[in-house]
């Protein structure tokens, strides 16, 4: 079971990176009071969080950041791009200071680090040091939200901590010193519900704590102390007789109106209902492995049921089955996240990227909405950062080349997301010069890729560039040039089952195209059979099948040509590429599959049907042969391999062409 302290440091990289997108936004729209909020809460509550956890560099530092952007909301300072560039720097410093981990101290070049940039943030604010530094013991300047004047309250707080805070990871004395930063404080422990020794539980909390505060900060303020104690019981009173009869009718207290109300002035806090339920990822496959073997149990069960005629098991067969299909489809769906999550991370990139190359460019995402399984989402990182680095280093022209041509001095870099059937389509595109086909089969050629007579299609040209090495860059950069980019975008989008689409037009853009699998625990499947033994084809790969005709003779490099409806597909004989005896039987069936975005027919002897396939790892010994994605049990209890199409095919074209 997670720590709470686990719990917070995935929290706060989500925070981190929401904030990381608001001060984007904020970058292109400056005068949006939504987004300068959105940063102030997320650094207030990495400010009260971290300190609660025993982040205490991250709160501290959090505090002052936190600083400048109320000024923002106040009025008092205005969004500059010096700002931006600061508070993006400092929102790294923060990630840096949560990977210290809790209770641990910054080494001396991160503080100077984090000295230089609250210095910075100080100088654009114009803000003393000795007035922003409140962590050193001064107390908070006031609010100014109030247009009336600033007069000092009394209030009287009533705490009662849940019994399992302390086991959770509560801190009190964190909260009473954020408290005395605010005023005066008049702190007094009651221990009148700790039991006797006998029954006592040395890890529940007992005691409760009744504080006086004077401070002339807001309601509201106070408030913010106790946002991480939603489950303690809270109450908080004014005292002074004036400021009493005016928060006896909350809405007519200015500085605690009704929308923001946390707590009310009389009573305990009422906790809101939670909507979701952080849950660690091992547990997601923990479940995933066990609904898999839950349908290979009831895939066993309908090959049983088919040898009886009992119409009794056969509704009870047919019960199991729908229950099971439900199970599957909401358990995948808890597994499956909005691309979103990945497509807000290149904001940044893009435009640390445009300033280091001195070419302007905007990022547009669309189809964020779009959800793909956990395990997709986590490895789509790297080949999408890979590939905006191309398209910007390689693809975008500079502002003086896009200027002859006519087109805006800023590129744009769209990166979109949409399903199709059991696929997902993540496409990045850019308007820049395209890709040089000439200058692509000339160094496929110096390389021995391909022969220099040989015909090669434009679209599997386009594929040469996630060879391994292969690059046109004639001088090596900071960005790219090494070849070793779109070789990893490859090896990722392999490992995947997916495939790559290439388009591009000469002067007007190039747009890469990753399809993948929606999940990659449990696939639809065509079953087909060589020589006895049986495989799976991955549904989404098969475009159809066709009955293969007797007379179609094999040439000479052992590959034949099937006419489809006027068109021409060629086809590989699985018995063949798999060393099994040469087939003679009549009738065989071809499955034309889309590899590398070409149209492959694959021979095999018979076409048993679809199924539900549950895939399962290939031991140590098969794991690394290429041309096979994995394994899976079928009903009657044998072994299907699964066979990886894209690899399948490359690797029969490289054999055919050495030949």
């Amino acid at each position: 079971m997670s720590s709470p302290k686990s719990t917070f440091i995935q929290e706060a990289n989500d925070l981190l990176q929401m904030l990381e997108e608001v001060l984007l936004e904020l970058e292109t729209a400056p005068e949006s009071p939504g987004q300068i909020d959105a940063a102030f809460r997320a650094l207030h509550t990495l400010k009260g969080s971290g300190g609660m956890f025993g982040f205490g560099e991250l709160a501290a530092f959090s505090h002052h950041f936190e600083d400048a952007f109320d000024q923002l909301r106040e009025g008092r300072a205005t969004v500059s791009p010096e700002l931006i560039a600061v508070s993006l720097d400092s929102r790294d410093h923060l990630a840096a200071l949560l990977a210290l981990g809790p209770d641990e101290e910054a080494d001396e070049d991160t503080r100077i680090i984090g000295d230089a940039l609250l210095a910075r943030l100080r100088k654009l604010m114009d803000t003393p040091a000795d007035v922003s530094d409140t962590f050193a013991g001064q107390p908070p300047a006031p609010d100014a939200a109030s247009a009336e004047p600033v007069v000092p309250r009394r209030w009287s707080i009533s705490f009662s901590a849940e019994p399992s805070a302390l086991k959770n990871g509560f801190r009190p004395e964190l909260l009473w010193d954020e408290l005395a930063l605010l005023g005066s404080l008049r702190l007094t422990c009651l221990g009148d519900n700790v039991p006797e020794l006998e029954i006592l539980d040395p890890g529940e909390c007992y005691l409760r704590w009744e504080m006086e505060l004077e401070t002339s900060v807001s309601r509201e303020r106070i408030e913010d102390v106790f946002i991480f104690s939603m489950d303690a019981e809270i109450e908080i009173k004014a005292l002074d007789p004036v400021e009493a009869g005016v928060a006896s009718e909350p809405d007519q207290d200015p500085d605690s109106p009704a929308e923001t109300a946390t707590v009310t002035e009389n009573g305990p806090v009422a906790a809101p209902k939670s909507e979701s339920v952080r849950v660690q990822a091992d547990r997601l496959d923990d479940l995933m492995d066990q609904l898999g073997e839950l349908v290979i149990a009831q895939a066993r069960l309908k090959s049983i049921c088919e040898k009886f005629d009992d119409p009794r098991l056969e509704s009870t067969v047919e019960e199991i089955e729908a229950l099971v299909t439900g199970l599957r489809d909401t358990t995948l769906s808890i597994r499956m996240l909005p691309v979103s999550r990945v497509f807000g991370k290149f904001r940044r990139v893009i435009r640390d990227l445009s300033l280091e190359l001195e070419k302007p460019a905007q990022l547009i995402t669309e189809g964020g909405d779009t959800e793909v399984d956990k395990n997709i989402i986590d490895s789509l990182t790297e080949p999408l950062v890979h590939m905006i680095r191309n398209s910007l280093d390689h693809g975008v022209e500079d502002v003086a080349a896009r200027e002859a041509s006519g087109k805006p001095a800023t590129a744009t870099v769209r990166l979109s997301a949409c399903q199709s059937g059991g696929e997902v389509l993540i496409s990045i595109s850019d308007d820049g010069a395209g890709l040089n086909a000439e200058a692509i089969r000339e160094r496929a050629v110096e390389r021995g890729l391909i022969a220099a007579d040989q015909y090669i299609s434009t679209e599997a040209l386009y594929q040469l560039i996630f060879e391994p090495g292969f690059s046109t860059a004639k001088n090596l950069s900071s960005v790219s040039g090494r070849g070793v980019g779109m070789d990893a975008v490859r090896r990722v989008v392999d490992d995947l089952r997916g495939t790559i689409d290439v388009k591009s037009v000469a002067g007007q853009g190039t747009k890469v195209t990753l399809r993948l699998p929606l999940t990659l625990a449990i696939i639809d499947g065509l079953l087909v059979e060589v020589d006895g033994d049986k495989f799976v084809i991955p549904l989404s790969s098969v475009e159809e099948c066709v009955e293969l005709p007797d007379i179609e003779t094999a040439r000479d490099d052992g590959r034949t040509i099937l006419r489809i409806r006027d068109q021409l597909v060629s086809y590989l004989s699985l018995d063949k590429l798999f060393g099994y005896n040469i087939s003679t039987r009549s009738h065989r069936r071809v499955a034309i599959v889309n590899a590398d975005g070409q149209r492959i027919g694959l021979v095999v002897d018979d076409v048993l049907g679809q199924l539900q396939t549950v895939i399962k790892p290939l031991s140590p010994f098969h794991h690394m042969v290429e041309e096979l994605a994995g394994a899976t049990i079928l009903g009657d209890g044998s072994i299907a391999l699964i066979l990886d199409v894209n690899a399948l095919v490359r690797r029969a074209t490289t054999v055919m062409i050495a030949a």
